[in-house]
């Protein structure tokens, strides 16, 4: 990574550090994470604030050389927002790998950067929220992990012509946390079905921490 590109500057949301991924694959792993600010999908129920667009949220343009600073986990989880929509993500991840973290980038595959193949990619597709925002084709064969976020059921059979060929790929089930009461029985159901599927909770909020 070249001294220069250190000096990059990327909108921040907010970063928080030594704490666990409470999702998918990594569940109960330490990890840092930066989230990035911005992102155009505008899910009725995120849980970060860009339901209405997210325009009124904090976000501090800070350089690549602060953000590697801060890291005090093996793991950095890019998040958001939409980290995709931001053109020097390539670099950050870029810059995180070279200080020797494992990098995750949490993504609804609405657009798409080239990043480094080590990079592990989380793919919470929100093209039945939004088809305005559909799921680039390239992450459903780069994508580590599906998450579906789940409400009614119905998002399984959305993509299950995305999904069927995927076997190779593990895929999680995760309550929409307003509705879990409801979802989690919806879930239960849905693994009986398909059995290679597997819950994900959001295991930090649980616990209480970030």
């Amino acid at each position: 990574m070249l001294r220069s590109n250190l000096k990059i500057k990327l909108p921040i949301h907010e970063t928080f550090q030594n704490t666990v991924q409470g999702e998918g694959f990594w569940t109960g792993a330490l990890a840092d994470f930066i989230r990035l600010a911005g992102c155009p999908v505008r899910c009725p129920w995120c849980d970060t604030g860009y339901a209405n667009g997210g325009k009124s949220l904090p976000s501090e343009a800070r350089a690549i050389s602060e953000l590697l600073a801060e890291l005090q986990s093996p793991r950095a989880v890019i998040t958001g927002g939409e980290p995709f929509i931001h053109s020097d993500l390539p670099e950050l991840v870029g810059a995180l790998l070279d200080a020797g973290k494992q990098v995750s980038i949490e993504t609804s595959g609405a657009c798409w950067q080239d990043v480094s193949p080590a990079c592990w990619i989380t793919l919470s597709p929100k093209e039945h929220v939004n088809p305005k925002y559909p799921v680039q084709e390239i992450f459903w064969q780069r994508a580590n992990e599906i998450k579906l976020v789940i409400s009614t059921g119905e998002e399984v059979d959305f993509y299950s012509k995305y999904l069927q060929d995927r076997s190779h790929i593990p895929v999680f089930l995760q309550p929409e946390w307003s509705v879990k009461e409801r979802a989690v029985p919806i879930i239960l159901e849905l693994l009986k079905q398909h059995p290679s599927y597997r819950l994900s909770l959001q295991t930090h909020k649980f616990i209480g921490v970030q």
